[in-house]
């Protein structure tokens, strides 16, 4: 894509994230995404199908850099212990600046079709083999118990780190977000470590 077309892209994503936290997957017209943008209705279907490829599109691009996010921090660490701290405090941190997202995949996702829901499954893949891959890096170094099962936990794991958002976000916000990260942390290593 050219930067302009680029930048398009993105305009529409913003809106569509805004709008659709504000209004519902449902609720969110192609026109009122547009208006959000600041481009014209038929502009949108130079760059998406139709809304639900928008909503699949603003998934696999906002994770696309969260879990590239990940591996750029990752690589900082010493241990998997570290790693996964990380995760749980760029996620937490992530969703905590970035609202409209965090009611998009936490509200939005659980009320969409089942093929929407695995579409964008697709798109959070490489987010849980990410955790995959640090409890492996834990069980090599010897500070993770060696009979764990990295494809459950890894599933529990990220199940963890979705429901703190979501009971945060129903709560209103009313307490930090990022301010769990120690306590959730805490919690997966006490299951994981030997």
């Amino acid at each position: 894509m050219t930067s302009r077309k680029q930048e398009k892209f993105e305009m529409i994503l913003d809106g569509a994230e805004k709008v659709i936290a504000e209004n519902g997957f449902h609720g969110s017209q192609v026109s009122k995404i547009a208006k959000e943008a600041g481009v014209a209705d038929g502009t949108i279907y130079l760059y998406f199908k139709n809304k639900e490829d928008i909503l699949i599109s603003l998934f696999q691009d906002r994770l696309g850099k969260l879990v590239e996010l990940f591996h750029q921090s990752i690589r900082e660490t010493n241990t998997a212990e570290e790693a996964l701290r990380k995760v749980c405090e760029i996620h937490f941190t992530h969703l905590e600046q970035n609202v409209h997202f965090a009611y998009v995949t936490q509200i939005e996702l659980r009320q969409s079709s089942l093929e929407l829901r695995k579409a964008i499954g697709v798109a959070v893949k490489p987010y849980i083999t990410l955790i995959e891959h640090i409890l492996k890096r834990g069980i090599e170094e010897g500070a993770f118990r060696t009979n764990l099962d990295t494809k459950l936990s890894r599933q529990l794991i990220f199940g963890a780190l979705d429901e703190v958002v979501t009971s945060w976000l129903i709560s209103g916000m009313k307490y930090s977000l990022t301010g769990q990260v120690e306590n959730t942390v805490d919690f997966f290593l006490r299951a994981i470590k030997k």
